[in-house]
C-alpha cells in the first residue's frame, strides 16, 4: 500500500478576500490551487502530502501550520530564507471575482528538481499538479516534469488541472507546455473557460476532441462550472449536472472539485460517482468566502447529494 493517496506540488498562498464589493476590509485566509486541492482531499479522509517552498516569514509559518492542522504531511516543504511567501487578493464585483497577485520571485517559484530528493513520489497513488505549478517559473516547470517522471516510473498516477493563468505566461507557451504535460497525465481536469483560450471556442464536445488530439491518454473530466462536468473515459462522454446552491464566492471551487474527485477515486468510487461527489463538494465550497475555509466535510457533501442541491 502507498504511504500517501495524493501528493500535491505547487504554490500555497496567503489570501486576502474582500467579503463585500467596495469594502476596503479583507478576510485573511489561504489559497493556492494544488494546496487547496490537497486540503480538500484530506478533509475527505485521503492521506496527503505537499511539496513546495515557503518563505522564512510569518506567512510561511502560517501555511505550514495550516497544512499540518489539516493532517497534510509537510516533510517535502522547504523553507527558503531568501524569498517571500506569495500573497493574493480577491475582489468581488458585478462580473465576478478579480484576483491580484504578489507572487513574483516567491519562494515557491524557486522550486528546483533537487527539492524532490526524499519526496514520497514513489509512495503515492496520485501526484497532483497544475498549469499554475508549471507557469510560475522555469525551474518550477522543470520540477513538475521531474515529479511526473518519478511518479510514473514508480507506478503512480498523475493528475493535472489546467488552471490556466495567462498573466503568468503567454498563450503559445501555455499551449505547448500543457500539451506536453497532459500527454503524461492519467487524469486531466481542464475547465471549459481555460481551454477556450487554447482552442478558440467554448463548445464542450469540440474541446474534448482537441484534448484527445493533443494526446491525452487517460480520463478527462471537463469542468463546466455551475453546469457540472463532462466525463470522457475514452469510451463514452457522460454529462454530470451541477447542483444548485446559493453561491457567494467561487474562489477555489475547481480545486475543491479536484481534491474531492481524487479522494473519492482513492476511496474506491467509479468515475461517475466520484465526479458527482466532487460536483457537490465544489458547489458547497462556493457558499462561503475564501478558498480553504468553506471546503466541506463528508457529512455536508452527502447531505447535499441526498437533498439534490438546495444548500444555502
Amino acid at each position: 500500500m502507498a504511504d500517501f493517496d495524493i501528493v500535491g506540488l505547487g504554490e500555497p498562498l496567503i489570501e486576502f478576500n474582500q467579503t463585500r464589493a467596495g469594502d476596503p476590509h479583507y478576510l485573511q485566509g489561504f489559497g493556492g490551487d494544488t494546496s487547496n486541492a490537497v486540503i480538500a482531499a484530506a478533509r475527505q479522509g485521503a492521506r496527503c502530502a505537499y511539496l513546495t517552498r515557503v518563505g522564512a516569514d510569518a506567512f510561511g509559518d502560517q501555511l505550514l501550520q495550516l497544512l499540518r492542522g489539516e493532517q497534510v504531511d509537510t516533510a517535502g516543504v522547504r523553507v527558503d530564507p531568501d524569498a517571500h511567501t506569495g500573497v493574493y487578493f480577491v475582489q468581488h464585483g458585478p462580473d465576478g471575482h478579480v484576483f491580484s497577485y504578489l507572487r513574483r520571485d516567491s519562494a515557491a517559484s524557486r522550486m528546483q528538481p533537487s527539492d524532490l530528493d526524499g519526496a514520497p513520489l514513489s509512495r503515492c497513488r496520485y501526484l497532483h499538479v497544475s498549469g499554475i505549478s508549471l507557469a510560475i517559473s522555469a525551474s518550477a516547470c522543470d520540477t513538475v516534469f521531474e515529479a511526473i517522471g518519478r511518479t510514473r516510473q514508480a507506478g503512480g498516477q498523475v493528475s493535472l488541472d489546467s488552471n490556466l493563468r495567462l498573466r503568468l505566461w503567454p498563450v503559445a507557451r501555455a499551449r505547448a507546455i500543457l500539451r506536453e504535460a497532459l500527454a503524461m497525465a492519467d487524469l486531466f481536469l481542464p475547465s471549459l473557460d481555460d481551454l477556450r483560450h487554447l482552442t478558440g471556442h467554448d463548445d464542450p464536445q469540440r474541446t474534448l476532441d482537441w484534448i484527445r488530439a493533443a494526446g491525452a491518454p487517460g480520463v478527462v473530466v471537463l469542468k463546466l462550472g455551475k453546469d457540472g462536468a463532462l466525463v470522457d473515459d475514452g469510451q463514452a462522454r457522460t454529462p454530470v449536472p451541477g447542483l444548485a446552491v446559493k453561491a457567494v464566492d467561487a474562489t477555489g471551487a475547481g480545486d475543491c472539485f479536484a481534491g474531492n474527485l481524487l479522494a473519492r477515486r482513492c476511496a474506491g468510487d467509479d468515475w461517475l460517482a466520484a465526479v458527482r461527489y466532487a460536483n457537490a463538494a465544489a458547489a458547497l465550497s462556493t457558499t462561503g468566502y475564501g478558498a480553504v475555509e468553506p471546503l466541506p466535510r463528508p457529512d455536508a457533501v452527502r447531505a447535499l447529494l441526498a437533498d439534490g442541491g438546495a444548500a444555502g
